[in-house]
């Protein structure tokens, strides 16, 4: 993880967030820096502006995951489809009632599931931002601390845990997710989700909580490398996982639970 990254989920977990910086929330005190897809307040406080959200930047470089994912691959998923889903949820969006505590997550907590234009596609920029952000071209290759310690106990291990995250994956039929999340009692779970859904969508499936990582196992994720072989794509991204992210995440995701 480099600096700048590091800094910013340090902030993040001191803050008790998640993810917060690209979801449409503006930076506190002088920092005017837009950060991972925030836009600036488009100017009436009680609607959405055409452009609330932005595609965020990656923190490394288009071949920087190879050979597990290749350039080409990551030029089309980030450039095309996720630019695709923040275009289409900023048209959404547009002109629709803000209320001041507004962002993504509390969008997408309180998304009802015939709301489609917003489901798809504000989960679609939701999922794909966290994907970027638990990759890393290098890292431990297994989770610390506290974070280990909940896997153990919640999970099993960490054996454990990528068996069940492989198996979430290769399972999910179609186009979808698999996830580790954090539920409100504070216990790990892993699970799958259909299209662009998330766990923080509680009219949606049927376990909620807030995700710490997510796989995506649609074809465009990895089909230009390994075809229809989806399990050979799952057990190259679990080598590829920035588990200082997802351990972070899990800080701040343990901050809000009651």
């Amino acid at each position: 993880m480099d600096k700048r990254t590091f800094l910013k989920l340090s902030g993040m977990a001191g803050a008790g967030l998640v993810v917060a910086p690209w979801l449409g929330c503006q930076p506190s005190g002088d920092d005017k820096t837009l950060r991972s897809g925030e836009k600036p307040d488009s100017g009436a406080g009680d609607v959405w502006g055409a452009e609330a959200f932005a595609l965020p930047a990656l923190s490394f470089g288009m071949d920087a995951l190879e050979p597990a994912i290749d350039a080409e691959t990551m030029a089309i998923h980030h450039g095309k489809h996720h630019a695709g889903y923040v275009r289409k949820l900023n048209a959404a969006i547009e002109g629709r009632a803000k209320g001041i505590d507004d962002n993504l997550i509390t969008l997408l907590k309180g998304v009802d599931s015939a709301d489609e234009a917003l489901r798809n596609n504000g989960g679609g920029h939701f999922n794909h931002t966290l994907y970027w952000e638990v990759l890393t071209p290098g890292g431990p290759s297994e989770p610390q601390g506290a974070l280990a310690a909940h896997i153990v106990s919640d999970l099993g291990g960490i054996d454990a845990l990528k068996a069940a995250f492989a198996k979430a994956g290769s399972q999910q039929f179609g186009s979808g997710w698999a996830w580790l999340s954090l539920d409100d009692a504070g216990q790990l779970f892993v699970s799958s989700t259909p299209n662009q859904d998330n766990p923080l969508m509680t009219q949606c499936v049927e376990r909620s909580g807030t995700p710490i990582l997510g796989m995506d196992v649609w074809e465009h994720a990895y089909y230009l490398n390994y075809q229809n072989s989806r399990t050979d794509y799952i057990q190259a991204f679990l080598g590829l996982v920035n588990w200082e992210s997802v351990a972070l995440r899990f800080q701040g995701a343990m901050g809000q639970v009651g």
